[in-house]
């Protein structure tokens, strides 16, 4: 499938800039550990870790899901794939910038982990471990970059109605079930997740819309 014509950048932008005043407003909440967030953070840890302590069956099935399905290594294979996919048809600078995306949220996340330290939540009887600091969530953030492209790739060339629909629908499941698993865990606060999404989506729309304006100024490329 090939893209009918080049994407505008200002949609993206608008969206990136959206997205990045948003994390922004949390990341500034929760470095000065804002009360009221900082409350809404422990209730929704505590209540979901009471009903996970009662439930091993339920967090097998999250262990499952956050550690094979939805790990952050298997996003980035489905990444590394769809980079390989690009270079073969030809589209070398399309998938140099996918490749620069992915591993812009990674470094982007590790960096604001260690300048944030944020602890994670402590249990007497925790039902799962994580290392490193809390904020922002590297699992919810690795899973809206790589969702978020591919979808960006689906856009780019063209997808059907049909397997739009079906991929925005897996793709938005991903997000929000890496987000929920992560919280029931008990390895990350609310605002953990929801700080990965809000960046992952910036990082996500700042790429589409570079490459926008990039692809505006120069041919298409032989496979897109």
């Amino acid at each position: 499938m090939h893209s009918p014509h080049t994407p505008h950048p200002a949609p993206a932008l608008v969206a990136g800039s959206v997205g990045i005043a948003l994390f922004v407003a949390v990341l500034v909440l929760v470095a000065a550990q804002w009360s009221p967030l900082m409350a809404l953070d422990r209730t929704v840890a505590d209540s979901l870790h009471r009903h996970a302590v009662a439930e091993p069956g339920l967090v097998h099935a999250n262990r499952v899901l956050t550690d094979w399905f939805w790990d952050p290594w298997t996003m980035r294979a489905l990444i590394a794939a769809a980079v390989v996919a690009l270079w073969w048809r030809g589209a070398r600078l399309l998938a140099l910038w996918v490749a620069a995306a992915s591993l812009l949220g990674t470094l982007l996340q590790q960096a604001l982990k260690a300048a944030v330290g944020r602890e994670r939540p402590r249990w007497p009887d925790p039902v799962d471990t994580a290392h490193f600091s809390a904020f922002p969530s590297g699992h919810a953030m690795t899973a809206a970059v790589s969702c978020g492209l591919l979808l960006w790739l689906l856009r780019l060339y063209g997808a059907g109605p049909a397997l739009w629909a079906g991929a925005v629908a897996v793709a938005v499941v991903s997000v929000i079930g890496v987000a929920v698993t992560r919280v029931y865990l008990g390895v990350h606060w609310l605002t953990d997740v929801v700080g990965g999404v809000l960046l992952g989506v910036a990082v996500v729309a700042f790429t589409a819309a570079g490459y926008a304006r990039s692809a505006a100024r120069r041919a298409p490329e032989p496979g897109v």
